[in-house]
């Protein structure tokens, strides 16, 4: 067999019968030319020049997508944004039926503050992975032991974070060499996906801002402490999504336990990481009522690790179902 790039040929080497219809565009072995040679003395007008080429160019056009017309992508536009419009409002009437007045200046400078931070984190993440990439360090790290990449890399972000939660906010330069390595350490883990095609990158990417962007919405006009009660459910959740990722390297299991535990890894995971954004919303709100009574003082950089953290997450989860769904389609 044959494949070229995405498609695949098969080649039998006797040929019955030798006509336009019985010689797909392949490469010819040396069994089946003497064959062709032969039919080609014995009837010269029956390959057409462009015959050769025929399957190519069918193949070609059958792999090619047409585009769009403007009406359809318009028509398209308009029922996505009714799509996002809707589920907004009716996700908004469902979970925040008594939501407050408006938020306080001081909630909205510190919950303002928090999200250029995680922005601010994602952007230099992205950047730095990809460089990262491009210099080659994910050939090194799969190169390397696995064990060690996965010590070093727990123990670089897990004592950057700290590093970040423990230093106080007016050491400024300090905590800010925190942060940066704890971005960088999220880089490192990151730079492999650039092995993917770039469309499922962006098109994971576009949904994860749009699920952190409604679930956030939906946390800030709540109620004051709505969503904290979620707190040890959501650690219990993420318990379960762990363990459900390490299953296929500590148990038996067979094709049946694989997939459940994926699919508990995947959309669990999903769900889990979506209810932190909401607890982690509402707590930034409850932090920013108690540093305005100075009963706390005020960090918007710890909170956006909580935020980075759930986006990254979310964002790995649907990195994955995208890619499996390509798969299946291929």
């Amino acid at each position: 067999m044959l494949r070229v790039g995405l498609f695949a040929t098969t080649f039998k080497p006797t040929i019955s019968h030798v006509g336009p219809r019985a010689l797909p565009f392949r490469s010819f072995n040396s069994a089946a030319r003497p064959n062709v040679l032969e039919a080609l003395r014995r009837r010269p007008n029956a390959f057409p020049s462009s015959f050769f080429f025929k399957s190519a160019r069918g193949i070609t056009n059958e792999s090619v997508v047409a585009r769009p017309t403007q009406q359809e992508a318009w028509k398209r536009y308009a029922v996505t944004a009714a799509t996002v419009a809707g589920t907004i409002i009716g996700v908004e009437a469902f979970l925040n039926r008594d939501t407050r007045d408006s938020l306080s200046p001081a909630e909205q400078s510190y919950l303002h503050d928090s999200f250029k931070y995680t922005g601010g984190g994602l952007v230099l993440t992205a950047l730095a992975a990809r460089s990262m990439f491009k210099a080659g360090l994910p050939f090194r790290i799969m190169s390397a032991n696995p064990w060690l990449v996965l010590g070093v890399s727990l123990v670089g972000s897990i004592g950057s974070m700290m590093g970040v939660f423990y230093t106080p906010p007016e050491k400024t330069i300090q905590k800010h060499a925190f942060w940066l390595a704890f971005n960088a350490c999220q880089a490192a883990t990151l730079s492999p996906l650039f092995f993917l095609n770039p469309a499922i990158l962006s098109r994971a990417a576009l949904y994860t801002c749009g699920i952190v962007g409604s679930l956030s919405y939906i946390g800030a006009t709540a109620t004051n402490d709505k969503y904290l009660f979620m707190g040890g459910p959501l650690l219990a959740g993420v318990t379960v999504v762990a363990l459900s990722s390490l299953a296929p390297m500590a148990l038996p299991l067979g094709m049946r336990g694989l997939a459940v535990a994926e699919s508990i890894s995947l959309y669990g995971g999903l769900a889990v990481f979506g209810g932190f954004v909401l607890f982690d919303t509402q707590k930034i709100l409850q932090h920013a009522r108690l540093a305005e009574r100075g009963a706390m003082a005020r960090d918007p950089m710890r909170e956006a690790i909580g935020l980075e953290l759930d986006m990254i997450n979310i964002f790995i989860r649907i990195v994955q179902i995208l890619a499996m769904q390509g798969n299946k389609k291929k």
